[in-house]
């Protein structure tokens, strides 16, 4: 049995979704503390990893049950990257700058890292189109706004002291999956058509 035909498989689609999902419901529960305190205009911002899994477990829902949308799949391969790359990041500087990680960190770093792994898996099953990358992009860089302008960012000790650092990482890093996005998903269908 090859890799590709177990990742394929439906049971297999099943289970990660249900992981998925899981690990979804984990996320917002781990940001309750800031969403109690956040203000109401910013709440579907804030938990940014969480709504990032709960695309792809929409995303995955959608190819099996054969009803796939464009829109939660770029959304989903976008946000996945991004807050995967992201956490894996902002993990990393903590230990650091810090000299030491908790065991949630290293368990985020691992979550976080398949979190991005999972989005470029399922890259040749998504079927997004440029103007749903253009939607997802608008979305993910409002998030930025949101988290750097407003300052509704995940709470890390370490992203105060290097604020204006970690605001032009994460743009950068938005524009880098959209990117992406184009070159995985979209270019390769243009040419195979």
């Amino acid at each position: 049995m090859s890799l590709s035909f177990l990742l394929n498989n439906r049971s297999f689609l099943w289970l990660l979704f249900f992981i998925n999902l899981l690990g979804t419901v984990y996320g917002y529960y781990w940001y309750i503390p800031q969403l109690v305190i956040t203000e109401p205009i910013y709440l579907v911002f804030v938990p940014d990893s969480p709504t990032a899994s709960l695309f792809f477990s929409l995303a995955l829902l959608g190819i099996l049950l054969k009803r796939q949308s464009g829109l939660l799949e770029a959304l989903a391969f976008v946000t996945l990257i991004k807050y995967g790359v992201w956490a894996v990041a902002m993990n990393g500087l903590s230990l650091i700058v810090e000299g030491d990680l908790s065991w949630q960190g290293y368990m985020l770093m691992a979550s976080h890292g398949a979190m991005a792994i999972q989005a470029v898996i399922y890259r040749k099953r998504y079927v997004f189109r440029s103007v749903h990358l253009l939607i997802a992009g608008v979305w993910t860089l409002h998030n930025d706004v949101i988290d750097y302008v407003f300052q509704q960012f995940p709470y890390y000790r370490v992203i105060p002291i290097y604020f204006k650092e970690v605001g032009y990482f994460t743009f950068w890093l938005s524009m880098f999956c959209l990117f992406i996005g184009y070159m995985l998903v979209i270019k390769p269908r243009k040419f195979n058509r």
